[in-house]
């Protein structure tokens, strides 16, 4: 399934900055429905005179990364999306329309001038920043509007606010809640979400959606190859990152790491030897803490808290609502632990298990950062990141050839850090024209193994192990299926670098932090 974003970004930018979902932007004039029933309209203008006044269009300048040329950044691009005037002299929008931004602004449809803002807050995996702006007179006539402290009914009438592609003036559609949920936001961090018919086009990110005469949320994607399907994040989190972020930064929501499954297959409850009167959730794969877990295999999740578990898995929101049961982790964990009830070989047992702020991937995402490499001689070395991995995002010969040889890019994808193994190392990029690695096929993507025998554990392990080495040669193992090994002369690889990065137009051999690990004799 696949969502767009709702900015004006390139295929390329996206591909670079997507996580779990693809995000795949519309670069043509968007097609928004403009509310036409004018009665409509001024039945919700007549609840909150200000809601025109308090949506913003920003203005982002974005200077990427770019994973194949660690060294540099992706070329500067304008993106537009949308805002909102909240308490607290603030405005909040999607983390995809501001995150790299060099330059940030934003302007109201009815005034003249854009103002100067700045990123202050930003959850990526919830999609979430706040905005402050320069200028706090703008304040004085541009008021926050008031957000609902309860989630919609389905059938609830909806009007997004936002300034789509296609013009400048203030877009308003109309349409009704179509379904609420709780889902996966990057793959590792769950949160509701609402689903509307309202249209939501590109540059829609980022603005409120109402109703009555409050906000309900934020709009934020949209499903690409679909009518009348938008997204929005309701208020329940927006309420959990404001207050995370009251402390200046943001720690992340209380996630259970377990891996569940549902207890509907009636030959279950016969191995399991439970009653027909008993519903829950059945631990599939217990989160592996290191000294034992809270939570076993066959475990049957009863209750979380008070609130009762069905055999899929899911817990009552409202009476005509269920969603997953992990919805209740965020409302009720306190001090990183949450409460269950638990059938196990029979007999109820109460347990607090652990939660925590993600999940860690051996293959994880930049964090809004630019990545970490490491040149020598002609090999660029990096780690292996959800961005990186964008290569092989629509690329489906390469998805099977890099399968086929096992490599751990396909092999390991889902898999957490180790002792042994913190991250992946990868070749970044072609090798550069030289003859010290002639005859030699091209390495890009593939990840490190060994160097002379020795295991390579991360990044920095690897520039350790380079800097640390006394030998004449280099041995270099991959980790794949097929493939070379490669032999490089050590003093000829350290000598010929500098020429490298001169003939390259190269700044720097390394990040910042691998060259204070090379530099450290």
């Amino acid at each position: 399934m696949k969502f767009w974003i709702l900015s004006r970004f390139s295929l390329k930018q996206l591909l670079n900055l997507c996580a779990s979902f693809t995000l795949i932007t519309l670069g043509l004039f968007s097609h928004s429905i403009v509310l036409a029933d004018n009665q409509a309209k001024k039945g919700v203008e007549s609840n909150n005179p200000n809601f025109e006044k308090s949506v913003v269009k920003v203005f982002s300048t974005l200077r990427g990364p770019d994973p194949f040329k660690p060294w540099s950044k992706a070329a500067p691009q304008e993106v537009t999306g949308s805002g909102v005037v909240i308490e607290g002299k603030r405005i909040l929008t999607n983390a995809h329309v501001v995150e790299y931004a060099s330059q940030v602004q934003i302007q109201n449809g009815q005034d003249g001038n854009k103002l100067a803002a700045r990123v202050v807050a930003i959850a990526r995996g919830m999609d979430l920043a706040l905005l402050e702006v320069e200028d706090t007179s703008f304040f004085d006539t541009h008021l926050a509007v008031s957000r609902s402290n309860k989630l919609p009914e389905i059938t609830d009438a909806v009007f997004a606010y936002g300034y789509p592609t296609g013009g400048n003036s203030l877009s308003i559609t109309k349409g009704i809640v179509s379904r609420i949920e709780f889902v996966d936001y990057d793959g590792s961090i769950g949160g509701l979400r609402i689903q509307v018919d309202a249209a939501i086009n590109p540059g829609n990110s980022g603005g409120p959606v109402i109703a009555g005469d409050k906000m309900i949320g934020l709009a934020f994607s949209g499903l690409l190859h679909a009518q009348n399907i938008g997204y929005i994040i309701p208020n329940e989190e927006i309420e959990l990152f404001l207050k995370d972020v009251a402390d200046g930064r943001y720690n992340g929501k209380p996630v259970l790491l377990d891996v569940t499954q549902t207890f509907e297959n009636p030959i279950l409850r016969d191995f399991l030897k439970l009653d027909k009167n008993v519903e829950g959730c059945i631990i599939h794969a217990p989160h592996d803490m290191g000294n034992g877990t809270v939570l076993k295999e066959w475990d049957v999740l009863t209750h979380i808290g008070d609130t009762p578990i069905d055999n899929q898995c899911m817990v009552k929101l409202k009476p005509n609502v269920r969603v997953m049961f992990k919805y209740k982790v965020q409302q009720i964990a306190q001090k990183g632990f949450v409460p269950l009830t638990i059938m196990r070989e029979s007999k109820q047992m109460k347990v607090q298990a652990p939660v925590y702020p993600g999940r860690p991937h051996l293959i994880s995402d930049l964090q809004g950062g630019y990545p970490s490499y490491f040149i020598f001689g002609p090999i660029v070395f990096s780690r292996a990141t959800v961005e990186y991995l964008s290569f092989l995002a629509n690329n489906a010969p390469a998805l099977n050839g890099y399968a086929y040889n096992a490599s751990p890019l396909m092999t390991l994808r889902g898999e957490m850090p180790s002792k042994e193994r913190e991250e992946l190392v990868v070749v970044a990029s072609p090798f550069f024209p030289h003859k010290l690695v002639t005859g030699y096929s091209n390495r890009f993507g593939a990840v490190i193994y060994s160097i002379n025998g020795i295991r390579i554990r991360s990044l920095k392990h690897l520039v350790e192990v380079l800097r640390d080495a006394k030998e004449d040669l280099l041995v270099i193992h991959y980790d794949q299926r097929w493939g070379e090994t490669m032999v490089l002369p050590r003093k000829a690889m350290i000598q010929e670098t500098e020429g490298v990065l001169s003939d390259n137009g190269i700044r720097s051999q390394g990040s910042p932090d691998m060259m204070a690990v090379w530099d450290k004799k």
